[in-house]
């Protein structure tokens, strides 16, 4: 039986290593942080998940927290004009829900999972001079991380990185006793001209159900003010400061929030990059990228652990397809990648959120204002996010969306 290596902890590595022991792959999983680090650390991402994502967690039987975590049922859009006004306002529901569990819940169960089903997991840094004896020991190594000086083995994709710096300033806010919003549970999404993105849902975090929410500030405008934040509290104002200032409404939900813990928190900013799926070691050894270490995507659309996740299925089933070939054939790597990117829409996912971070084109804006009367238009957006593919022809094609909402009016007037 091959023997895989995979350097990462995080969603796309641990799924794909808990899937490859299923089958009966020896696999060791090298990462820096054990689960009690991860459980009693500070929160890392915001994690919301669509169905096709979760389904391929529960394909793998690793769905632990589905009954204990809140669902989310769909999608609220606003975009806020200059006076606190709301001109843009919908919502509709996701046809299967959504769910967010926080990675320091997840992640720690499932490394327990992994030494249960008998993966093994090591404990350290991993260099460089560590791939090599990785590379040297194992059919296949899989770098599934985009932290540390690994990632720049892979060279960078300009053609698919279109963004050379950091587009958002990102700040992550982790509350308890948030309003509810009326009718579902939803992804609310908000828009603010020219200053950025706010975004808020329900999850599952260590202590108990919270909201989580995700601000995208354009840097240096007045949503890039985060530089003299030192402490959680610090942290909370500041986030009540930039809804009661430009999305009140949202605000308006906030009078008792309370942080779920002070590791609840989050700053910082990257520029979102695509790179070679390839690294080539001294030795010559061929190592693959996978997730992350090669897909580095801006939260603003929430694709993050969704791509994480399809990557993963795919890689999977590539490699139980190459039972009897070599899983280092630069060419089988590289269409590996490619079934991800392609057949799993990581690549439409990655075109569409790099496009988000551009100013909204006038089809775009009238699209969304469209939606405010037009639920077929509110519905097919809420849904897209579950397979970004369907945004290529008519959300991010003029022609595509002048049809669409012309479509979609000519049903309504029966």
């Amino acid at each position: 039986m091959q023997r895989i290596a995979i350097v990462g902890g995080g969603q796309s590595g641990l799924q794909l290593a808990l899937g490859l022991l299923q089958r009966g792959y020896k696999v060791t999983v090298v990462t820096d942080r054990s689960g009690e680090d991860i459980a009693a650390g500070r929160v890392m991402s915001s994690q919301c998940m669509f169905h096709t994502a979760l389904e391929y967690e529960r394909e793998l039987g690793l769905n632990f927290w589905e009954q204990d975590g809140p669902y989310v049922e769909g999608m609220s859009v606003s975009i806020a004009g200059p006076d606190g006004s709301r001109p843009v306002h919908w919502a509709a529901r996701l046809e299967k829900p959504a769910q967010a569990i926080d990675q320091r819940v997840k992640y720690p169960g499932w490394m327990k999972e992994l030494e249960r089903r008998g993966g093994a997991l090591v404990l350290e840094t991993c260099t460089r001079a560590r791939l090599e004896s990785l590379a040297a020991e194992h059919d296949l190594v899989v770098v599934a991380t985009g932290k540390g000086d690994l990632k720049d083995l892979f060279k960078k994709d300009p053609e698919r990185s279109p963004h050379g710096q950091p587009m958002r300033a990102l700040a992550l806010t982790y509350v308890k006793k948030m309003t509810p919003r009326p009718e579902f549970t939803a992804v609310n999404f908000n828009i603010i001209p020219g200053v950025g993105e706010y975004f808020v849902f329900p999850s599952l975090t260590t202590t108990g159900a919270c909201e989580i929410m995700v601000f995208e500030g354009i840097p240096g405008g007045p949503m890039d003010c985060w530089g003299d934040v030192k402490t959680p509290a610090e942290h909370l104002a500041k986030s009540r400061w930039i809804l009661d200032t430009f999305v009140p409404w949202e605000g308006a939900r906030c009078r008792e929030v309370e942080l779920t813990d002070d590791l609840g928190v989050l700053r910082g900013r990257f520029a979102p990059v695509v790179r070679e799926p390839i690294a080539r070691l001294p030795s010559g050894a061929t190592i693959l990228g996978m997730a992350d270490a090669v897909c580095l995507n801006d939260p603003i659309t929430g694709q993050g652990s969704n791509n994480a996740s399809k990557a993963a299925h795919a890689y999977l089933h590539a490699i139980l397809e190459r039972a009897e070939g070599s899983l280092t054939d630069e060419d089988w790597m590289r269409a590996t990648f490619e079934r991800a990117w392609e057949g799993e829409g990581v690549g439409a996912a990655t075109v569409w959120t790099n496009a988000l971070l551009l100013p909204p084109p006038p089809h775009v804006l009238e699209l969304f204002g469209a939606a405010n009367s037009l639920n077929g238009i509110a519905s097919r957006f809420t849904n897209a996010f579950n397979d970004p593919r369907d945004f290529g022809s008519w959300f991010l094609d003029p022609a595509g969306a002048k049809g669409f909402i012309a479509e979609q009016r000519g049903a309504a007037a029966g």
